[in-house]
């Protein structure tokens, strides 16, 4: 994939995958921006602090961006076992208020890739639920649904499940600005909050997913898929999410294999 060139703004890349995209989005010519709450130890052009749970501190960073981008990795995230309000903060109302303050900013043949997650495949059995949320304006109207909505279940999952469905949605409206917005899922990743997902999905769950697929996989086998869809090399690929989780998502799907309880 050549990004060579290209101007791109990397959330969470300070650690696992989002380090992963940052390096190689670097080593491949890319002039990389990195946001987060401390440096990355890849070698970005520049780090901007950022903090997805401050409408604030997203719209300063935002405004310190500036204009003449061409891509936006949305792959900062938190685990399920920071409290609910973070999990939907960081994971969703603060990528959404960060990705539409910076739809002006992104040059036309831009593309936007977010980081969702296999824990999001249940979001059909709450399609109502996730659509009056998406129809909040803005963050403090988003935070005020979620007092006013107490999530069902784990607030990791139900996160997952909105951002895919922001990104589904969201296809259409972008290509009318000549835009893209695209997903990837990643199932259980070898990173260093993968203690965090076993201690709120169940290590015997996530074992069990390892055992059907042979391992858990790495930032290294994720990042090239958000790659792909950063790159103008996907530019007819627009509104989908993609599954990077070693056949899992297909082998549920399809009904090879019960869902897993996570």
């Amino acid at each position: 994939m050549d990004v060579r060139g290209l101007r791109c703004v990397v959330t969470g890349a300070a650690s696992g995958i989002g380090a992963e995209v940052a390096r190689r989005l670097t080593d491949g010519g890319a002039a990389v921006t990195a946001l987060d709450l401390k440096a990355p130890e890849v070698p970005v052009e520049r780090f901007v602090e950022c903090d997805l749970t401050d409408p604030a501190s997203i719209e300063s960073a935002v405004d310190e961006l500036g204009s003449g981008w061409n891509v936006l990795c949305n792959v900062a995230g938190v685990p399920g076992t920071a409290p609910a309000d973070v999990v939907m903060k960081v994971n969703f109302l603060g990528q959404r208020h960060l990705t539409e303050l910076f739809l002006d900013r992104l040059e036309r043949a831009g593309s936007i890739v977010s980081v969702a997650s296999m824990a999001g495949f249940g979001w059909p059995q709450r399609i109502e639920q996730i659509r009056d949320l998406l129809a909040t304006d803005g963050f403090d109207e988003g935070v005020a649904w979620l007092r006013d909505n107490p999530i069902q279940g784990n607030a990791y999952n139900f996160s997952k499940e909105v951002v895919t469905v922001y990104v589904m949605s969201m296809g259409l409206a972008l290509a009318e600005r000549g835009l893209r917005i695209n997903a990837v899922s990643p199932g259980p990743v070898q990173t260093p909050i993968l203690g965090d997902f076993e201690a709120t999905m169940g290590k015997e769950n996530l074992d069990g997913v390892r055992d059907l697929v042979g391992r858990h996989a790495t930032a290294a086998d994720i990042a090239p898929s958000v790659l792909f869809l950063a790159s103008p090399v996907s530019s007819w690929v627009n509104g989908v999410n993609l599954p990077a989780d070693g056949g899992i998502g297909g082998a549920v799907v399809s009904g090879l294999v019960p869902a897993p309880e996570i």
